[in-house]
């Protein structure tokens, strides 16, 4: 039944997190009059302030863990569904645009936390491939956006938004109707707020965080941008149907990225979280210095950026995994709020910067300040590898 639970939860978070790049994926379609550097970079980042926003809140609060995760992600799901389709109505104001966004983020927040709570609370073994599985579907939402836009050859925009918004209704029945919690990480617990400052006291999810934070401050500026990164590239080289092939190949970045997230979960339950996540940082942090030296030459450009897609994301689910296992059972789901709500607040700086740096130093070099993220990330996995409640992780397996 765990297996049949874990499908049903993955295929609500594809629904779910499609929503995430469903504005910054149809850029290159926009024609609007307020279509600047700076309103492209708020597409995406309002959305990460919403989430910010409301995984803090949900963290204060508790929600996760007081009201329930599968009734969080429904109401969300269906809240976010109905404000990411009110873009075919508002797309003429930035403004209203923003503020659709950033409601879209809030409601994203009430989706992904609660979905690895429940995925977790169904495993104690292969907690890893669980986790990654849902990361994995995570990703593919992310895709689907993008695929969207390529199977309509990238020239027009409301279909992309009307079926994402419909995938997120999709989710929230799916969760409805099909998911139940698990034995293994508590339903629910009392409301308690002082439980966050147990958990910024708690060495391993501290360490584990840092992490974290260093894998995040890469991840959703390179989701964000690799789409228009890799159209510039084909331009740049002359290549014919440029916004068309580019949206194929930001969709094969998700996609391998999703195989990557599986595959690492079952790797991890086996060598253990901290050398897979290390690995998989040392990777994901090469290719984002190394990028730049194949902008303009499509197939090593491609290359690359499947490897960095590959690496990028492979060690996501497995922070949060650490967390599951290192935070007290009664607030797993509060301190995975608290975890990814520092997180993808650090994503708001990378991911307004890259557009700066590309206007800076060129499209080729906007990517190359994201790879400290991932070294210093690794170095905080290293430190959480030598303490003793790291045995704890993966089965005792560091």
């Amino acid at each position: 039944m765990r297996w049949r639970m874990l499908a049903w939860i993955c295929l609500a978070e594809l629904g779910a997190l499609s929503l995430w790049f469903s504005a910054t994926a149809v850029i290159p379609a926009l024609e609007t009059s307020w279509l600047s550097t700076d309103a492209k970079a708020w597409l995406s980042m309002a959305v990460t302030l919403g989430f910010v926003v409301g995984t803090v809140l949900s963290a204060i609060l508790t929600l996760a863990d007081f009201v329930g995760a599968r009734r969080l992600f429904v109401l969300s799901a269906v809240v976010g569904a109905l404000v990411n389709a009110a873009l075919l109505v508002v797309i003429d104001s930035l403004p209203l645009v923003l503020a659709c966004r950033f409601v879209t983020g809030l409601a994203m927040a009430g989706t992904y936390p609660p979905a690895m709570k429940l995925a977790a609370s169904w495993f104690v073994s292969d907690r890893g491939l669980a986790v990654g599985s849902l990361v994995g579907a995570l990703t593919v939402g992310g895709a689907v956006p993008h695929l969207i836009n390529f199977a309509l050859g990238g020239l027009t925009w409301p279909p992309v938004i009307a079926g994402t918004s419909l995938g997120a209704l999709a989710a929230a029945v799916v969760m409805a109707r099909c998911v139940r919690d698990g034995p293994h990480v508590q339903a629910r617990a009392p409301f308690n707020p002082a439980c966050v400052g147990e958990l910024c006291r708690t060495r391993g999810v501290v360490l584990a965080s840092l992490g974290y934070f260093g894998h995040m401050w890469e991840l959703y500026a390179m989701w964000a941008w690799i789409g228009l990164y890799l159209i510039e590239g084909f331009h740049a080289a002359g290549v014919p149907a440029a916004p068309r092939l580019g949206s194929l190949a930001t969709g094969a970045v998700f996609l391998v990225g999703a195989a990557s997230c599986v595959l690492a979960g079952w790797v991890a339950d086996r060598i253990g979280r901290t050398a897979t996540t290390m690995l998989a940082m040392v990777g994901s942090g090469t290719c984002a210095a190394a990028i730049g030296l194949v902008f303009g030459r499509p197939g090593l450009l491609v290359a690359v950026a499947l490897i960095w897609g590959f690496t990028i994301v492979a060690d996501s689910a497995q922070f949060s995994a650490s967390v599951t296992e290192l935070a007290p059972p009664a607030y797993v789901g509060t301190a995975l709020s608290l975890q990814t709500s520092l997180g993808f607040l650090l994503t708001l700086a990378s991911t307004w910067l890259v557009p700066r740096a590309a206007e800076a130093w060129g499209w080729p070099w906007a990517f190359a300040f994201l790879a400290p993220g991932p070294f210093l990330g690794t170095l905080a996995m290293s430190r959480l590898r030598r303490l003793p409640e790291s045995a704890r992780l993966a089965g005792g397996r560091r």
